[in-house]
């Protein structure tokens, strides 16, 4: 289990192993090759550990969280598809899906917790919009991972876990900004001494374990989808979908054609779908006009990233060029009436705003005839089930230990 390399996609070289987000050489990603050229599901490993083999991992962590795929036949049918499948993490016990904190990002906060461990340990710094955020918050309540989280003031509120205390283990910043301002904030905590960054997009660990949804996907239909929709905002899902996808059609056993990825942003905020309309490697100031106005009125302020990794080697770019992709702008009332679709059809199921932008580019590409009905379909689901969390969990907030401006320095 866990055999692999670390390849420099830009330059081609075999990196030394470590707790690696980066060539020293290149700008570009980093990806990992396993040994295991096709995919063998260990199914006593615990949760998304079942894929070990193509995670950047030696070992594993007990828990349930995992991507689950199924059918949804009301969906299907009020979209017009036959062969349109969720591949669904967060709460939703009847499908059995167990992810504590309702969202895809335990599947990136579990094996780069393993992997920093596997290499050395220390204080993780995590920069979120919210979602990563509270799943890194959850791995210090289960795992004893100490953790500095910096998160936009406004997102705060969304930071809790489920279970006992994490005994200050969890270090909570604010920082009166956007999230690209605590990115910043983040990235300066990690110039100190003993202090690790997530890494983001770079972080081997954080996109192999996203590429598990496709790994499910693919599990469960005996072969790859036609058509993959997610929403992004730094594109790291996407990409992760690809790279899971190249690994799946060099197995053999799952086609020989990559899905299409059709990727979605909230307007006004879009600088990535702007920048793929025209077929630009390059984002502009144009992109993003007004950008922090744009940030305050969208419904999912996850997917606002100023600085995605969009045109590096390995990147979005590349990813959509690879696969034939396209990218959806979505309004807050599209993405409203798409979480209500998905909730009638899946028992009161209620899903997060980046799933509901995600789910209404999917809607507006079966009712412009962007796929044919017939066509296989995965929508990743990044996340839902909060009202079951809270009547079911007992969620506890995670107090802010400071509040900073940006561009101020942390003092811990």
């Amino acid at each position: 289990m866990g055999d692999y390399l670390l390849r420099c996609i830009e330059g081609g070289e075999i990196l030394p192993e470590h707790y690696t987000l980066s060539c020293p050489y290149h700008p570009g990603f980093i990806r990992t090759e396993y040994k295991a050229r096709q995919l063998n599901v260990h199914a006593k490993e615990p949760g998304l550990f079942k894929y070990i083999d193509w995670l950047p991992v030696h070992s594993s962590l007990p828990t349930r969280a995992e991507p689950v795929t199924f059918e949804s036949p009301q969906l299907s049918r009020e979209l017009g598809l036959k062969n349109l499948y969720v591949t669904f993490t967060g709460w939703y016990p009847k499908r059995g899906c167990f992810a504590k904190t309702g969202s895809f990002k335990e599947l990136e906060a579990l094996p780069t917790v393993v992997r920093l461990r596997e290499n050395g340990g220390g204080t993780l710094v995590v920069a979120s919009a919210g979602n990563t955020g509270r799943a890194f918050a959850q791995m210090a309540v289960d795992f004893g991972q100490p953790v500095v989280l910096a998160v936009p003031k406004r997102s705060a509120d969304s930071i809790w876990t489920i279970g006992s205390a994490a005994d200050g283990l969890i270090q909570l910043i604010a920082v009166d900004g956007d999230y690209s301002d605590a990115i910043a904030a983040a990235d300066a905590l990690c110039r100190e001494p003993g202090y690790f960054p997530e890494g983001g997009g770079k972080n081997i660990a954080r996109r192999d374990g996203m590429g598990t949804v496709m790994l499910s996907a693919a599990v469960h239909l005996g072969r790859l989808p036609d058509h993959y929709f997610q929403a992004v905002g730094s594109g790291t899902g996407g990409i992760a979908a690809y790279e899971a996808a190249m690994r799946l059609v060099a197995d053999g056993r799952f086609g020989s054609i990559l899905p299409k990825l059709h990727l979605a942003q909230n307007t006004p905020f879009t600088p990535m779908v702007s920048a793929w309309k025209e077929r630009r490697r390059e984002i502009m100031p144009s992109d993003m006009p007004n950008a922090k106005e744009a940030v305050d009125v969208v419904s999912a302020h996850v997917l606002t990233n100023r600085n995605p990794p969009y045109a590096v080697s390995g990147g979005v770019y590349d990813a959509l060029s690879a696969c034939g992709g396209d990218m959806y702008a979505v309004s807050n009332a599209d993405a409203a009436s798409a979480a209500a679709l998905f909730a009638e059809a899946e028992n009161g199921t209620d899903i997060d705003p980046a799933a509901a932008v995600a789910l209404a580019s999917l809607i507006e590409a079966a009712e412009n005839d962007k796929i044919n009905p017939s066509d296989t379909v995965i929508f990743n689901c990044t996340g839902g089930g909060y009202n079951r969390i809270f009547a079911e969990c007992a969620p506890v907030k995670v107090p802010v230990n400071i509040t900073i401006h940006p561009g101020e320095k942390i003092q811990l």
